[in-house]
């Protein structure tokens, strides 16, 4: 990693997106104490010092790795050794992480019986029974059919609005973390290359006229003047994105000819998260992916 620094708010999901062996959970490694820097120095809710940092995982919660369960043992016996293990105070813990992650009922049934859904809320329930401000989730929905990743994606979502848990995910499933998160980290290289809000990702991936002309100023003058249109936004290289008149591009097109402006391509053009974060990280990223 290289002077990755995140900044996460209570109540987000921050979704963190790259190729494999960007360093996504190698992050979330040193993070939980599993691994350590080879250099530089790691920083958690402003501690860096061994003892502080310590202290401040204490308030993490996290999935990086599956967990190892045993067969034969219940939901609640394997939370129980976990519980000892890691001396986390009171019983209660157990019955409230199991009813989060709505494996309350599961009674006498053994792990060894779970579907891999159950057994990846198990996971969950074990990374939420020291009540974490924050929670970390490494590739948490691999291997689930559709219904488990919805399931998966409402148990979070649920957790961020009516607990306050602070959720940092990771996943290569790009359409998925874009139905959950409501912020981004992209990494590239072990660089954190850019954080942005959904609102603002929302905002450049949505639907556009794209247009590309010899004259970016004179096509922005004959859009204001001519078609009334305040709503574009003017690119390098003779390029400009409208928002406007995407049903009748031809009115568009008739316009800015009729005005002398040349136009070498109009597309209708929009894009999604994997699209964003492949134009972020290039044309050697592309290649490399």
């Amino acid at each position: 990693m290289d002077q990755a620094s995140l900044t996460l708010q209570q109540g987000q999901i921050y979704g963190l997106v790259g190729q494999n062996g960007a360093g996504k959970t190698t992050l979330l490694r040193m993070l939980t104490g599993q691994t350590f820097p080879t250099s530089g120095e790691l920083e958690l809710f402003g501690e860096t010092s061994p003892r502080g940092l310590g202290f401040q995982r204490a308030n993490l919660g996290a999935v990086v790795e599956t967990p190892s369960f045993f067969p034969f043992f219940t939901a609640k016996e394997n939370l129980e050794y976990y519980r000892r293990q890691r001396g986390i105070a009171g019983k209660g813990c157990i019955e409230q992480a199991l009813r989060q992650v709505e494996l309350g009922d599961t009674g006498s049934k053994k792990f060894k019986d779970f579907s891999l859904g159950m057994k990846q809320r198990l996971g969950l329930a074990l990374a939420l029974m020291n009540r974490p401000a924050l929670l970390l989730l490494d590739e948490p929905i691999n291997g689930l059919d559709p219904m488990g990743i919805a399931h998966f994606r409402t148990l979070i979502q649920r957790l961020c609005e009516e607990n306050g848990v602070t959720v940092l995910i990771s996943s290569h499933i790009l359409s998925e973390l874009e139905s959950l998160a409501t912020c981004y980290g992209f990494i590239h290289h072990g660089r954190l290359i850019e954080q942005i809000s959904e609102r603002v990702l929302r905002e450049r991936c949505r639907e556009a006229l794209e247009i590309v002309v010899d004259s970016a100023e004179k096509a922005a003058v004959t859009l204001e003047r001519e078609l009334g249109c305040t709503n574009f936004e003017v690119l390098p290289e003779g390029k400009l994105r409208l928002y406007e008149y995407l049903d009748d591009p031809a009115k568009v097109t008739h316009a800015l000819a009729a005005n002398g402006v040349g136009m070498m391509s109009v597309i209708n053009r929009g894009s999604n998260l994997e699209e964003y974060f492949l134009s972020l990280i290039g044309e050697e990223g592309r290649q490399n992916a």
